[in-house]
């Protein structure tokens, strides 16, 4: 492939350097430096004047740093006379940020979705946002993909005669609902209402669960609150087993531990938009690759052909 340039910022190098591999083109090096006052300084290490850029960085802990981070590289790329500025979202932490539901809030999705427009962005290619309005707050063009046939390909190994795909709410039936039909399985929703970050109350499950094997399926699982309240339920409607799986395995703190140690749990599955480091990891996680999608999209953005083809 030529005239493409690709740059990772430190918040996920494995997963760029993956994703590289499957282009067959290098993965040109960022240097980072810190002033004294604590400012960030980005250098763009190999030439990018009309040269197709494509920049990888997910926002994940800590968040803020790798953000001021990855707009540094858009502007440097821009300042370099970069001929286009792609920017690759693995995982957008804002997303949650969506909606004004409390008095004076802030909408930090559209908020960092202007940041990003503004210091040179011309595209972007995300992952599994958390909500479909959040694609509405960019005013460049974004290519949305998904993980949910890599999760399916994962899960059809397994005898889904007696499965049962459930969202743990309704905002996420629509999605879990796609993969439900991927497996050629029924649906099911809990009803919920969130009190605060980490408190949510799901008050009855919608669909037949009694004597199935579950597949509880969400966009991201970070403290796990809601999943933990989901499976309380589950057990009490008398489930034969329950497996999680999801697209961004944030698990903050004890999380993933907490979750593998739950009864009936025979398995967690995420991909690995996010870098999970191995000191949390546990036996029963299992990390799917979603470097050969991105990878390929990355590949027909910039030879000019179509990414909704890749859902087709």
């Amino acid at each position: 492939m030529r005239d493409i340039a690709v740059f990772s910022g430190t918040a996920h190098p494995d997963l760029a350097a993956e994703i590289c591999a499957h282009l067959g083109v290098p993965l040109h090096p960022v240097r980072v430096s810190r002033f004294a006052n604590d400012c960030l300084e980005v250098q763009l290490q190999a030439n990018c004047r009309e040269r197709d850029v494509f920049l990888i960085q997910p926002l994940v802990p800590p968040v803020q740093e790798h953000l001021v981070e990855l707009l540094l590289m858009i502007d440097a790329a821009r300042g370099a006379s970069a001929g286009r500025i792609t920017v690759v979202l693995p995982h957008y932490a804002y997303a949650r940020s969506d909606k004004k539901d409390a008095p004076r809030i802030s909408i930090g999705a559209r908020l960092v979705a202007d940041l990003l427009t503004s210091a040179g962005a011309d595209r972007v290619l995300a992952m599994t946002l958390h909500s479909p309005q959040v694609h509405g707050f960019f005013s460049v063009p974004v290519d949305h993909l998904h993980a949910l046939r890599e999760l399916a390909t994962h899960f059809r190994r397994y005898d889904l005669s007696n499965t049962v795909v459930v969202s743990p709410d309704l905002g996420n039936a629509k999605e879990a609902a796609a993969f439900a039909r991927l497996l050629g399985t029924p649906v099911a929703a809990g009803a919920k209402q969130r009190f605060s970050d980490d408190l949510v109350k799901i008050s009855a499950v919608i669909g037949d669960v009694t004597d199935r094997d579950v597949i509880v399926l969400d966009d991201e699982i970070a403290k796990g609150s809601t999943v933990v309240e989901l499976m309380e339920h589950l057990r009490g409607l008398r489930v034969r087993s329950i497996r999680l799986a999801c697209t961004h395995g944030l698990f903050s703190g004890d999380a993933l531990q907490r979750l593998s140690d739950q009864d009936g749990v025979l398995e967690i599955v995420c991909t690995n938009t996010v870098p999970i480091p191995a000191a949390k990891r546990v036996p029963k996680l299992q990390v799917l690759s979603v470097a050969p999608a991105l990878a390929e999209a990355t590949r027909r953005i910039h030879n000019g052909e179509s990414v909704s083809a890749l859902f087709a």
